[in-house]
């Protein structure tokens, strides 16, 4: 341990703050004490564990401290760990169902219920972690519905402690809580219970939890990699109120009391920052589409004072599903239909249950970055998109949200090209360019819960364009954008899955575009010197980018009016231009997102030639 300290000793400074977070960590974490109520074998695991975790937060600690030059080094935590990694204690087991039953009682702000979840174990084990928030209590814990455990609390985590489990055997525990879960401070941006009233004084409430974690407010392995393969969510509101969820309604029961439960089947796999709850007074109404794959339900909850507005500005709904079936294949949830359900907050992409909080105004809450972005309701199409990208293909891990978040962004521009071209999509497209910090880069760092740049949307958006422009090809753009959608519909991908699907389908390594513009902060520098000498007109470019072997093709105007494609490396190249001055020359810059630096000299013709400059 001590050379080890040593070899760190010589890290650079942000290192060795982290390391002496990580020494803290790793002696709270040795200093726990063991259970008295384990059996011996269980004791030795419980060890084994806890010395498995101490190498999982140095091992963390070792990836941050390594990564790229662009990626600020970042003080990970024990709880980053406990939250982010796959730790054996999940990994031994996978989540085949789960009934999620609670109680909401508006008045006092506090829910209690169970979760039951059935799994199967991919290993022999006899611990498990399960997590739900420190704020929240565990009544008590039983396992195949017959033998009361005990467990290990540590920060937002419940080690629980089993009888003997065998790999493959498929076994249920159920999970008893309660508690005033966080409330959200800034939704949907910051998770939590939105508590509220509409303007009749009803209550109204919403949960939103993608980043800050579904176990907030209920007990579930909260990790994206992993999701149940169908749910039933039950959900039980005081007298006069009822509940929207994910899925389809199965039952309504109205007790003794007048509370009513409500019961919402979810046929698909979910992943458990999707599962919601929508408590209110809600008129409702709905319509059916004709989908590629099949006809379902579209369904509409909004507030009673709001349903002549709905029923105007949700007619965008139809036209959008033709789109997004067009360019991403059939809806993936037709059997649980799709729902718009009104929200206090902007908007998310609950599945089959996507909260709308859009003032029935178009553009995001009435603004845009482009004239075209006034033309449709941002919220439907975004949230919406989400439906294939991130609730049907969703991301192993957070740190791949851009691929929920560059894709549903992307799809805003395809929805704008289905309906008003192209011309006016990449007018779209564009107009998000002024919105990107280009401070960190699209991808976050693994196995720490640590999502990437917000720039993963409109700085997405424009990579993905910038890549359609580099195939040169929409018919193999299309079917590869598509291809995706329908190749990994309801699976979990990491960002090599898509790297090496594009690789594939396109026969070409474009590993140096997705190093440069979703691992590396800045965009890449094309510098091109043109000079005029007599009536000879000359282009010297080159890359400035940080990837080495960064060779992107890129169409310029190499003759009068006509765009194409020249080839830049790092090394300066030239080319005749066939133009009548230097002005003419231009880059087809609404095709990719570039820095494009250019300088024009003007040489007498009987300037003797010189060697060229180094720079």
């Amino acid at each position: 341990m001590l050379s080890l300290y040593k070899r760190l000793q010589l890290r650079s400074r942000e290192s060795e703050l982290f390391f002496g977070v990580a020494s803290r960590s790793l002696f709270s974490l040795l200093s726990l004490g063991i259970p008295h109520h384990l059996s011996f074998r269980q004791k030795k695991d419980f060890i084994m564990m806890k010395t498995r975790h101490c190498v999982l937060l140095f091992a963390a600690f070792t990836f941050s401290s390594t990564q790229g030059q662009e990626r600020q080094v970042t003080s990970f935590t024990r709880g980053d760990t406990l939250r982010g990694m796959l730790t054996p204690e999940r990994t031994c087991y996978d989540v085949t169902y789960e009934h999620l039953k609670v109680r909401i009682d508006p008045s006092k702000k506090f829910i209690s219920g169970s979760n039951s979840i059935t799994f199967r174990a991919t290993r022999d084990f006899n611990i498990l972690q399960i997590d739900l928030f420190a704020n929240m209590s565990v009544d008590s814990i039983t396992f195949d519905r017959t033998q009361n455990l005990r467990f290990e609390r540590e920060l937002n985590t419940v080690f629980v402690p089993v009888p003997p489990v065998s790999e493959g055997s498929i076994h249920t525990i159920d999970f008893y809580y309660s508690g005033s879960p966080q409330e959200a401070q800034n939704p949907p941006w910051q998770g939590g219970f939105t508590w509220t009233t509409d303007n009749q004084e009803n209550p109204w409430v919403v949960v939103t939890c993608q980043g800050t974690g579904a176990s907030l407010w209920w007990p579930n392995k909260d990790h994206q990699s992993d999701e149940p393969d169908s749910m039933l969510i039950s959900i039980t509101v005081p007298p006069g109120l009822e509940n929207v969820s994910n899925g389809k309604l199965r039952s309504k029961t109205i007790f003794s009391d007048g509370w009513t439960e409500f019961d919402w089947f979810v046929g698909y796999p979910i992943n458990n920052y999707n599962v919601t709850i929508n408590v209110g007074k809600f008129a409702h109404f709905s319509e059916t589409f004709r989908g590629e794959e099949a006809e379902f339900p579209m369904d509409y909850y909004v507030l009673p004072e709001n349903l002549q507005k709905a029923r105007i500005q949700f007619q965008q709904v139809k036209p959008m599903m033709k789109c997004f079936e067009k360019f991403f294949g059939p809806y993936p949830f037709p059997r649980d239909g799709y729902k718009l359900v009104e929200s206090p907050h902007t908007g998310m992409e609950h599945q089959s249950a996507v909260a709308y909080g859009n003032l029935y105004i178009q553009g995001y809450r009435g603004r845009a970055s482009s004239p075209v972005g006034l033309k449709f309701d941002f919220i439907i199409i975004h949230e919406t998109a989400h439906e294939w990208w991130g609730n049907s293909v969703t991301s192993e891990d957070i740190a791949d949200m851009w691929i929920h978040e560059s894709f549903g962004a992307y799809a805003e521009a395809l929805y704008v090209e289905y309906l008003y071209g192209r011309n006016e999509s990449l007018k779209y497209i564009n107009g998000k360019k002024s919105n990107v910090r280009n401070a960190e880069p699209i991808i976050g760092t693994y196995n720490v819960h640590k999502r990437g740049s917000g720039d993963m949307y409109d700085k997405g958006q424009l990579v993905l364009n910038t890549l359609r422009g580099v195939i040169d090809n929409d018919s193999l753009w299309f079917a590869i954008i598509r291809g995706l959608a329908t190749t990994y519909r309801g699976r979990i991908v990491r960002a090599e899955d898509i790297f090496n699907y594009i690789n594939s389908k396109t026969g070409t390594d474009y590993t140096y575009f997705f190093e440069q513009y979703l691992k590396r902060t800045s965009i890449p520098v094309l510098q091109v010197q043109i000079s005029q000498k007599g009536k000879d007109i000359i282009a010297r470019y080159r890359w400035v980018a940080d990837v080495a072997g960064f060779n992107m093709p890129v169409k310029v105007t190499t003759s009068r009016g006509k765009f194409k494609f020249i080839y830049p490396t790092a090394e300066w190249k030239s080319t005749t231009l066939s133009l009548r001055n230097p002005e003419e020359f231009s880059v087809a810059e609404d095709l990719y997102y570039i820095d494009v630096r250019k300088s024009i000299t003007y040489l007498d013709p009987q300037t003797p030639e010189q060697p060229a400059r180094r720079q």
